[in-house]
């Protein structure tokens, strides 16, 4: 179960991992339907006997399949802020795709809290360092910086800020 904190418990957290998601099954159904979504079907994604001679020996996911999994990853583990009203994502930095995740394999994101700073009245920006894991493997698929923003009522801001 995820557990609550508060506001003013975030930065107290900044240096530790704070979330290590389930695994997630990728499936081919899964990317499949990431390739009707994109129009990326390139054969390494959707087609398992062209894709069985290719380096990879078999189809992988997308990459981007891969990163957008995050989302889910981070409502599965990631402490939930009491006082937030939105949650905004701000974008990623140094984003490496390591190594292929295979049609089949199962995945989870591992979140270390790097920063939390507040900005502006009713804004707490957090990046976190973020690592999805491939089960059994020694690489990880991905590797990131990932920047969001919570939103919160001005009126709730700790006052050691």
């Amino acid at each position: 179960m995820v557990k609550e904190i508060s506001l003013a418990d975030v930065r107290g957290l900044v240096g530790t991992e704070t979330g290590l998601s389930d695994w997630i099954v990728v499936d081919q159904t899964m990317i499949n339907a990431f390739a009707d979504a994109t129009h990326d079907h390139q054969f390494i994604h959707v087609d398992p006997a062209r894709a069985a001679d290719s380096p990879f020996g078999g189809t992988i996911a997308h990459g981007f399949l891969t990163l957008s999994l995050l989302s889910a990853m981070n409502y599965n583990c990631l402490p939930k802020v009491r006082e937030q009203t939105m949650g905004i994502n701000y974008g990623f930095d140094a984003v490496r795709f390591v190594a292929p995740v295979k049609s089949g394999a199962r995945i989870r994101g591992r979140f270390i809290l790097a920063e939390a700073r507040f900005r502006g009245g009713g804004m707490l920006m957090t990046t976190y360092d973020v690592t999805i894991e491939i089960e059994n493997e020694r690489k990880p698929a991905l590797t990131a910086r990932w920047t969001t923003i919570i939103q919160f009522d001005p009126k709730d801001r700790p006052e050691d800020h």
